[in-house]
């Protein structure tokens, strides 16, 4: 199949009329995400990214649909209540740039047409800017504590928390000059992002945290050869959406992509938070499980070495913090 936007908005202007004709709880459905951006293949995948607004609680709070092995519908599916304040979206960090940055596809009553231009209203003025990075950045902090005071031997639910607060901080500075990272790209794009706030070492800082400083391209594609022997592995029950089976391509083919790249150590945040979701979901003891903790070593991100890892973030909190106060000083937020 010949993947271009155009057949792509097809499809998903297809499965809209196609679901809407069915569904009479539908509002309004959008669209977002990598396909309305120039680059929007990654390892010659991707996903088309909508949103179904009904007007009551959805059965499904998401569903994917694999198209063919490049291409999946990732549909997420919201209540009209979601939308209500639109000054809490304004400020939300995820959802309000989602609002303002989409497509409308189906809007009848012009629901989603009044929300977006009441989120869009002074949505880059530096205060509501700096309010949603800061909340990010809090959020961050807060995790970060709950594990520097952590008396107990971390585990891998530990592990995926201190992800959690490594994408807030993150986040916190991307969101100063633009929308909340993606998955895949996360890596990609950040540099980018921390050069607009004059800060390009948080970038290698970053790298850092994911244990990504001096790592060799051939124990990178060891935690490849990984992350695909415990997806493979996951009872089938047990399988989160996140790595439904029509995702497993979209994945892999982008991480072979940015592997056999100039920056290899991009694919390093990706995989690191699918492959130990993965492994979450593996019973006890499995040698994929394993395999996954000794690469976690290898990495620096277990033992001691995650707790070298979470000191490590406090100093990135700091920095990050600095860079906040810096923007709200030069911008009059």
């Amino acid at each position: 199949m010949r993947i271009t936007q155009e057949i792509l908005l097809k499809i998903a202007n297809d499965t809209v009329a196609k679901r809407t004709r069915k569904d009479r709880s539908l509002l309004s459905v959008y669209l977002h995400g990598s396909l309305l951006e120039e680059a929007f293949l990654l390892g010659g995948t991707t996903d088309i990214d909508l949103v179904f607004i009904h007007d009551n609680n959805p059965q499904v709070n998401r569903e994917i649909e694999a198209l063919t092995d490049e291409v999946h519908l990732d549909i997420a599916h919201h209540s009209r209540s979601e939308y209500q304040d639109t000054r809490t979206l304004r400020l939300h960090p995820w959802l309000g740039p989602t609002i303002v940055g989409c497509k409308i596809l189906y809007d009848p009553q012009h629901f989603m047409d009044f929300t977006q231009a009441s989120v869009g209203g002074q949505f880059y003025r530096p205060d509501f800017v700096l309010e949603r990075g800061r909340g990010m950045v809090e959020h961050g902090r807060q995790i970060w504590f709950s594990l520097h005071v952590m008396a107990d031997e971390p585990d891998l639910d530990d592990f995926s928390l201190y992800l959690k607060a490594v994408e807030h901080v993150v986040n916190g500075i991307a969101s100063l000059s633009g929308p909340p990272l993606t998955e895949r790209r996360f890596l990609v794009n950040f540099p980018e992002r921390a050069e607009a706030v004059g800060k390009p070492g948080l970038y290698p800082g970053l790298l850092g945290l994911l244990g990504g400083a001096n790592v060799k391209v051939d124990l990178l594609r060891a935690c490849l050869d990984d992350w695909i022997a415990a997806c493979e592995a996951i009872p089938t029950a047990e399988v989160p959406i996140s790595l439904h089976p029509g995702r497993r391509g979209y994945y892999k083919q982008a991480f072979e992509t940015l592997l056999s790249g100039e920056r290899p150590h991009d694919l390093l945040w990706p995989l690191l938070r699918t492959g130990t979701c993965a492994v979450q979901k593996l019973p006890e003891g499995k040698d994929e499980a394993n395999n996954w903790h000794k690469r976690l070593e290898d990495l620096g991100l277990k033992g001691a070495g995650f707790h070298q890892r979470v000191a490590a973030l406090d100093v990135y909190l700091d920095t990050v913090e600095e860079t906040l106060e810096a923007w709200a000083r030069q911008h009059g937020a």
